[in-house]
């Protein structure tokens, strides 16, 4: 429960400070369609760092997309 608290709250930072960059470096007069674009890239890279923050610290095997079946034996 600890380790996905301090997930999202590292998920939440990224997404602050990735959406506090693109306003300071967008052009000054922002339009609606600035804050819409800059909320979804900031969730985008928000969302990707927890990706990838869980499948480095939960998933620890060799194989994290694929798994090998077991042989079926004929007979």
């Amino acid at each position: 429960m600890r380790r996905l608290l301090t997930l999202g709250a590292m998920a939440l930072c990224v997404f602050v400070v990735v959406a506090a960059l693109m306003i300071k470096l967008m052009p000054s007069p922002l339009k609606d369609s600035d804050f819409l674009l800059i909320g979804s890239v900031a969730t985008l890279v928000a969302l990707l760092a927890l990706f990838l923050a869980l499948v480095s610290t939960t998933l620890k095997s060799p194989d994290v997309f694929f798994k090998r079946r077991k042989k079926k034996r004929d007979g």
